[in-house]
């Protein structure tokens, strides 16, 4: 099962580095024979390839931070405060969840044209929000319920506030919750194409997951280009990925505790 989970991150990975004459040889070789950096040397000479990646690493970056800052004080007004509502917040926050992205594009482009952020990141970086915030809430909500409240307490006997409790006490223990959360939001911010298509029209505002479409022409499709270009998409989330695999892995445990 791995090795077939496995097989298009190879076959991309080859076709990346081979040269074109054994791109389209028929029949296919499974195996590395003669690579090539061309295909790399030619995505990133693109026109827009730089100002490409800035636009997806401030999209990427503004998603994250934004939700997990809001997503942290929602999970914790959540899972510590008992309030008028509460219930049907939470309940909401499921239900957002549900959703389908499609009949939200029209909606979505015309709000935003008229408060004049199409073709905008900042209007993509909102956008972003409403589909990762109501996740990252319920799922910090997870990690937070798992953790004693005893703790924030016996800090604030001590002579800590409640912020300063939550600062000192919470916050490093929450470390697990807020590593998961932030590959979940980076993902759906870097890897999304339909909104970004739709509300970005300047070619060096686009995201990356756009860009890789001007490998495909009238004249036909630049598959190492692709290949090399998706390749370099990928590289940013893997490396996160794998900065922080420690902390979702015992992340995604403690979070699973119902509360």
């Amino acid at each position: 099962m791995s090795a077939v989970l496995a097989f298009p991150l190879y076959w991309m990975l080859l076709t990346a580095f081979r040269p074109a004459s054994l791109i389209h040889r028929t029949p296919p070789s499974f195996w590395p024979e003669q690579l090539t950096l061309d295909n790399f040397r030619r995505a990133m000479e693109t026109p827009t390839f730089w100002s490409n990646v800035r636009a997806s690493c401030v999209v990427g970056a503004g998603t994250v931070t934004i939700s997990l800052f809001i997503g942290v004080l929602a999970a914790f007004a959540l899972a510590r405060f008992s309030f008028a509502g509460r219930k049907a917040l939470i309940l909401t926050v499921l239900c957002v969840q549900m959703v389908p992205l499609a009949g939200l594009v029209i909606p979505i482009y015309l709000l935003l044209s008229d408060v004049g952020l199409t073709d905008s990141l900042t209007g993509v970086i909102l956008t972003y929000l409403v589909f990762t915030l109501p996740f990252t809430v319920w799922l910090l909500r997870g990690f937070l319920v798992a953790i004693p409240a005893e703790l924030e307490e016996a800090a604030m006997v001590d002579g800590c506030t409640r912020l300063g409790a939550f600062r000192r006490v919470t916050l490093p223990l929450l470390a697990p919750g807020l590593a998961a959360t932030s590959i979940y939001a980076l993902v759906q911010a870097w890897n999304e194409y339909v909104l970004a298509y739709v509300l970005l029209s300047s070619n060096d505002k686009q995201t990356l997951s756009i860009w890789l479409v001007s490998f495909q022409t009238s004249f036909g499709t630049d598959y190492g280009g692709l290949m090399a270009g998706a390749t370099l998409t990928a590289l940013p989330v893997v490396v996160f990925f794998l900065i922080v695999q420690r902390r979702i892995a015992s992340g995604l445990v403690t979070g699973s505790v119902k509360g």
